[in-house]
């Protein structure tokens, strides 16, 4: 079973890498390689052939995925990078919670 603490939608910063400490909303998500694509994040540059009549190729820039051990999720009410912890409710649902000191919030 391949879990990540991240998930599509995410607000996301980058710990480490030439991408260091920027932010993003995650756009994919890939757990069986525990990896993640992030919008506007590590850019790279592709070459695209025209695959109809008509349509234009050229050198495109697009994201590339990278490992979700090097990204932490944002929390949304108090704005910090936080760890994932769970918690679960009284109806039996499993939510994430913020773990940072004075917040705890539910996202």
């Amino acid at each position: 079973m391949n879990k990540l603490h991240v998930k599509t939608g995410d607000t996301v910063v980058v710990l480490s890498g030439k991408e260091k400490g920027k932010k993003g909303k995650i756009l994919q998500v890939s757990p069986k390689e525990r990896k993640v694509i992030i919008e506007g994040i590590n850019m790279c540059t592709k070459h695209v052939k025209p695959r109809r009549r008509g349509e234009a190729g050229g050198i495109v820039q697009a994201e590339a995925a990278m490992y979700a051990s090097k990204v932490m999720p944002v929390c949304p009410k108090c704005g910090k990078p936080t760890r994932v912890g769970h918690k679960i409710l009284e109806d039996g649902k499993k939510v994430r919670v913020c773990k940072n000191a004075n917040c705890g919030e539910e996202f």
